[in-house]
């Protein structure tokens, strides 16, 4: 579950659930709001988020930085890569609130009505909405959108598995029906469907062309959001513009927001060149992603000035949690066995890249559901012990008897010895070591490629290849561009690659999509490593079921523990915040979000903080 939106009909009586502690929001009944917690913080007729600046000026520029490129404005398709800000052109049925969890507040949907038995859900068009031309948008773009999503990019099938049809049910209304009952998850995946412009894509171009939707294109597209496209570079720089007549300006979701009169993308090739970018005053906003050059590299004037802000906002990351590392792919025959894949993670040397890369800013990462309190620790009990037993015969032992850790190194001895317990478990696999070369009984050595999308994690994958040289295994590092990166792993056309998964406040139906069965060869499917274990999806349908807090948590760290002890990824490392580099042109609210730092939607452009600066305007 990514997240959620919750309402509760003031005056109104409404029927809901049986244990209502996971989702508080009435059901049979029209509502603004959707939560899967307890009940939203604003009521129907609120006005504004707490966290905006409603009298926020509007104006100024900010200028973002990128990396890569783009090639399409056609949002939805599973290849290429979509323009950067293409969320300011088209909207969502529904919107977050930045200040809660799981709550979702009606946008191009004023209101949304729940089955009881959570068969169905019915969203009502608010009929103030409309395109950047002038045309409504309808219910009939929402079910064309919909539709279209599921034709064109195969791997939003899997995600939207349980949704067995959309159809518009009265003017203005749409109704998704489910093919399960009780998954209170899909109400707030569909709130957050992105919706497009029928008329416009069923259109032709200036050329008398017809438009594709199932095709890549760098045509300006039609939106109904806060921004429109005003020119581009292909590949190189986007600048939208703030329409000015635009039809949510005062709607209480968007109030004090997406205050820039411009917002421009710039994207490059390598980031150190951004870098050096961003201290000549390119772009304004800088998210720091190596500890050793937020140590060491912030020395140039105009952070000695002042110019240049350095800000650490760990609201960021309040609300999410994630597993990151080097992901095997099980798709190749040598990462099958499960021995291999645990004597991976003893090469691993984290803690002397702490001591000498790091400067001792990250945590390791030893849980899928990192920094949520879904994360398994000490051994299963009560009701995770409970769904355990029901997969008992399909899982490790160690899942019952040993809690799970990462092996602990950093200094020679230590290493040594993890060494020798990885080359233990290569040899209980069926490999020796012959001279300087692990080989198999066929005399093949084991070896393996890594594939990475930039230089920077290089020296960390150094640090896996280097340790396991020294016990046989032949590994290479290969690092290529993001179209080829992004292509390669859409295919699964590596062998080990380093990624991720970021996870929210309730989990639910996206397992299926990160580590289901049916995503193991759906391409473009977040299934990177090629799980297919019927105990994980036996586990992840009693989560998506999952009728109370308590079952949710429970399940899941009981999905975390089986994750972790078939040792699918070697983890690396996180740190719980953003570390931010800005020009000081920029105000926000007094009291920002409790998660995120609304950057830069709910900030504005400051005219005395952008002429002490000077530069850009």
């Amino acid at each position: 579950m990514k997240f959620a939106a919750a309402l509760l009909a003031t005056g109104m009586v409404f029927t809901s659930l049986a244990a209502p502690a996971i989702a508080q929001t009435p059901t049979g009944v029209w509502t603004h709001a959707f939560t899967l917690e307890g009940e939203p913080k604003y009521p129907a007729d609120f006005e504004h988020f707490d966290y905006v600046n409603p009298d926020a000026p509007k104006g100024g520029t900010v200028r973002m930085g990128d990396m890569g490129g783009f090639d399409t404005f056609n949002p939805i398709l599973p290849k290429g890569e979509p323009a950067g800000g293409i969320g300011l052109l088209y909207e969502t049925l529904m919107t977050p609130s930045l200040d809660e969890v799981n709550t979702y507040y009606g946008h191009l949907a004023e209101a949304l009505m729940i089955a009881p038995d959570y068969g169905s859900v019915t969203f009502r068009i608010d009929p103030d909405a409309y395109w950047h031309d002038g045309e409504p948008v309808t219910a009939e773009d929402v079910v064309w959108t919909f539709e279209k999503l599921l034709e064109v990019n195969p791997d939003r099938q899997q995600y939207y598995a349980n949704i067995e049809s959309a159809e518009v049910t009265s003017p203005g209304e749409v109704t998704f029906t489910f093919n399960q009952t009780g998954n209170r998850e899909l109400p707030l995946i569909l709130g957050q469907l992105m919706v497009l412009p029928q008329h416009w894509w069923e259109g032709t171009d200036a050329q008398g062309n017809a438009r594709d939707i199932a095709q890549s294109t760098l045509e300006p597209p039609l939106g109904s959001g806060p921004y429109r496209l005003d020119s581009f570079d292909a590949g190189r720089t986007i600048t939208y513009e703030r329409v000015e007549d635009y039809w949510g300006i005062n709607e209480p979701t968007e109030v004090g927001h997406n205050n820039f009169g411009t917002y421009q993308i710039e994207y490059f090739l390598d980031m150190t060149v951004m870098f050096e970018a961003f201290k000549a005053d390119q772009f304004d906003w800088w998210y720091e992603n190596q500890a050793a050059r937020w140590a060491n590299a912030y020395d140039f004037p105009a952070v000695e000035q002042g110019r240049v802000i350095k800000e650490v906002f760990p609201q960021d990351y309040a609300n999410s949690g994630l597993m990151m590392g080097f992901v095997p792919n099980l798709r190749r025959d040598k990462f099958q066995d499960p021995l291999v894949r645990e004597a991976l993670n003893y090469a691993f040397d984290f803690e002397e890249l702490s001591n000498t890369l790091f400067f001792n800013q990250y945590d390791r990462i030893d849980s899928y559901f990192f920094g949520l309190p879904f994360k398994s620790s000490g051994l299963p009990e009560g009701e995770e012990l409970e769904a355990l037993e029901t997969v008992r015969d399909q899982v490790p032992e160690s899942v019952f008897t040993e809690p799970y850790t990462n092996p602990v190194s950093g200094d020679p001895g230590k290493l040594r010895a993890n060494l020798r317990q990885a080359l233990q478990l290569f040899n209980e696999a069926g490999y020796t070591l012959e001279g300087n070369r692990l080989v198999n009984g066929n005399g093949e050595q084991f070896g393996f490629e890594i594939l990475l999308n930039g230089p920077t994690i290089e020296p960390v994958a150094q640090n896996l290849a280097t340790n396991l040289r020294q016990i046989g295994v032949d590994v290479s590092l290969r690092t290529v561009d993001s179209p080829q990166y992004i292509n390669r792993t859409r295919s699964f056309d590596f062998d080990v690659i380093y990624t991720g998964w970021a996870q929210s406040w309730s989990p639910g139906n996206e397992q299926r999509f990160f580590f289901g069965s049916a995503a193991a060869n759906e391409e473009g499917s977040q299934n990177y490593a090629g799980i297919a274990n019927p105990a994980i999806d036996a586990l992840i349908e009693q989560l998506v079921v999952a009728d109370d807090r308590e079952s949710q948590e429970a399940i899941t760290k009981a999905i975390d523990r089986v994750l972790l002890a078939n040792h699918y990824v070697v983890p690396s490392y996180t740190l719980r915040a953003s570390r931010v580099a800005r020009w000081d042109r920029f105000s926000h609210p007094e009291n920002l979000p409790e998660f995120s730092n609304g950057f830069p939607t709910i900030w504005w452009w400051d005219e005395a903080k952008a002429e002490r600066t000077g530069g850009a305007r």
